[in-house]
């Protein structure tokens, strides 16, 4: 009897979770079968979505659910805290497994190369993110002494960021923030929150659902200068021809018409400021100087050559992620993924690299929803299936499950497993409940891992 297809996911976040889906929903799956381990190196799974989603958004973590049922299936295990390729290389993997898909996403802030961009009080909104999720490699800690703070960027996370920062800590406490967080936010000073973005309201990167929620809050003022309600003739084209789009500029249309309210705290949402020079004194951030722009009748901007100087203490750039590089793969600089065709890993010689592959925003650059990546995911696994299929896939020397639970144990690897998160989740919800919260999030690597029984 022919033994199941082996397969190895590095990277145990959406991406990767869709793809053990796709795996388990193909014919092969019937027969011979499949049989997948997935790598993480965080001890709990689920990536983005518990390290990369702010925390007063349970909507969207509700789409764990959905990777829960996946991860519940007997074909496939969870190895947490295992890191690729510090305790398993690319040779170990090919020796376990048929193939490998590599989903490792992007958690690194993308360069904005300005002067003064590394002052202190420039900071990157991934590193701020990740302090406010409790991700146990960061800081315990954030400095949040600035009155006035600037958030860079028209997206969902400049968004997350800015909301954070605007909001009071007792608004956030019966989310699932943990303590050292909690403690940050009281010692918030912020009260003046300035969001730039180069282009205009047509092109803005908003979700309509997340750009509202900003003013759902009774603590804060939403501000949008009537004078950055522009459109030209390309702008108006993305408006028919994008629902979103339209539904953004609609928002704001709203918002810059109306009276300003006495809400505490004020998050100004700027439009056609090009952030130019971040302006300091003594190695510290006093100021962002921008420059206005105009559209140029395509929806993109050119400068105007009149500036502004912004009176702010602290900077938050929220221009993208940037993937890590992979050691053993193939790496594109410029766009900060690996080389692909339909999810192929490709060398410089254009030739597949055997086995290999990838999905998600290390395969196409940190762009969309989350749900997107499914798309990828399905690419993905039917052209590894197709590979199979034609008898392209390496054969592994030790493809028995045992063999990898060996390895680790060779190598004294903590290693948590879909079980030990069942544990940590009980644990994390165990400390929410006498206060009423659904969860409280575990920081600490050693403390994950104690509770997951590593």
């Amino acid at each position: 009897m022919p033994r199941p297809l082996r397969v190895a996911i590095v990277g145990a976040g959406p991406a990767g979770i869709y793809a053990a889906d796709a795996l388990l929903k193909s014919e092969v799956a019937a027969e011979p079968g499949v049989s997948i381990d997935l790598f993480e190196r965080m001890p709990a799974p689920f990536g983005l979505i518990r390290y990369g989603v702010a925390p007063d958004h349970p909507r969207i973590k509700g789409i764990i659910t959905a990777l829960h049922q996946v991860l519940d299936k007997p074909q496939i295990r969870l190895f947490g805290n295992v890191d690729y390729p510090g305790d398993l290389s690319l040779d170990d993997l090919r020796a376990f497994y048929d193939a490998v898909i590599f989903s490792t996403g992007a958690t690194a802030d993308r360069p904005l190369p300005i002067p003064g961009i590394d002052l202190d009080g420039s900071y990157g909104a991934a590193d701020f993110v990740s302090w406010y999720d409790g991700h146990p490699d960061v800081p315990r800690t954030w400095p949040l002494e600035a009155e006035k703070v600037a958030v860079l960027g028209v997206g969902n996370v400049a968004l997350d960021v800015a909301r954070i920062l605007a909001k009071t800590a007792e608004e956030l406490l019966p989310t699932e923030i943990p303590p050292n967080v909690h403690d940050g936010l009281k010692a918030n000073k912020a009260l003046e929150i300035h969001v730039f973005g180069r282009r205009g309201p047509a092109q803005a990167k908003f979700s309509p659902m997340e750009l509202r929620e900003l003013d759902h809050s009774p603590n804060i003022e939403v501000i949008v200068d009537p004078e950055d309600i522009d459109y030209d003739a390309g702008s108006i084209e993305t408006r028919r021809g994008n629902k979103q789009a339209d539904m953004v500029a609609k928002t704001l249309e709203n918002w810059a018409i109306r009276d300003v309210g006495d809400r505490p705290h004020k998050l100004f949402l700027h439009f056609f400021e090009s952030p130019c020079e971040v302006l300091g004194e003594d190695g510290k951030v006093v100021g962002l100087r921008t420059e206005r722009t105009a559209l140029d009748g395509t929806g993109n901007v050119k400068g105007t050559g009149e500036f502004k100087d912004w009176d702010v203490t602290a900077i938050y750039r929220a221009v993208g992620y940037l993937s890590d590089k992979l050691p053993k793969l193939p790496w594109d600089i410029e766009s900060g993924t690996v080389p692909d065709q339909g999810g192929r890993v490709i060398q410089e010689s254009g030739e597949h690299l055997q086995s290999t592959y990838v999905t998600g925003w290390i395969r196409r650059g940190p762009v969309g929803l989350i749900g997107h990546t499914k798309g990828d995911a399905n690419e993905t696994v039917s052209n590894l299936l197709d590979d199979f299929a034609g008898g392209r896939l390496q054969t592994p020397s030790s493809p028995e499950p045992e063999a990898v639970d060996a390895f680790l144990a060779e190598r004294n690897v903590r290693f948590t497993t879909w079980e030990g998160w069942y544990k940590l989740d009980a644990a994390e919800k165990a400390l929410g409940e006498p206060q009423g919260r659904e969860r409280v999030k575990l920081v600490e690597r050693e403390d994950m891992l104690r509770e997951s029984g590593a």
